[in-house]
């Protein structure tokens, strides 16, 4: 299985990319992972959000695949413990899944048609972070989940 996470506009801050560095580098003793990072929309101010939204959701068409397990990064969607996370990851290699590609959309979410697409939509909190955040929170999260499902000393409960 590989997993990947594609997300829109590259991290401005320094400390975020090195942190997301850090569990990439970490996940690849475990799983084949990419980091695929879009370039933002240009002329964002001359388009509504249904029109932002939209160019982002063909952004995203670009790289999925008919077979793809699409799941949605979003405030709304349901929230895991870290556990079930690793539980959610190890089912869907048990099932055959070649392929999770976890989306973080823009700052208005995700088109109808990227909605429509997606297999599940997960919740990393209920509160709002920003894009670049959720990178390295969630890029951890993964990290995490294999960590546990392998028995390692990083999580504690």
């Amino acid at each position: 299985m590989k997993i990947s996470l594609i997300c829109i506009g590259k991290t401005d801050d320094k400390f975020i990319q090195e942190g997301i560095d850090k569990y990439l580098k970490r996940l690849k003793h475990y799983i084949g992972f990419q980091l695929v990072v879009l370039p933002d929309i240009k002329n964002v101010k001359n388009l509504s959000e249904s029109q932002q939204k939209e160019k982002e959701g063909e952004q995203f068409f670009k790289y999925l695949g008919p077979s793809d397990h699409v799941v949605l990064l979003d405030e709304r969607g349901k929230s895991l413990r870290s556990v079930e996370f690793a539980g959610y990851i190890e089912q869907k290699m048990l099932t055959s899944v070649q392929h999770i590609v976890f989306l973080i959309g823009g700052p208005y979410g995700f088109s109808a048609d990227v909605i429509k697409r997606a297999n599940d939509t997960l919740s990393l909190s209920k509160m709002t972070f920003s894009h670049q955040m959720v990178r390295l929170f969630f890029v951890e999260q993964v990290y995490r989940a294999f960590t546990i499902l392998k028995g390692e000393p990083y999580h504690h409960e």
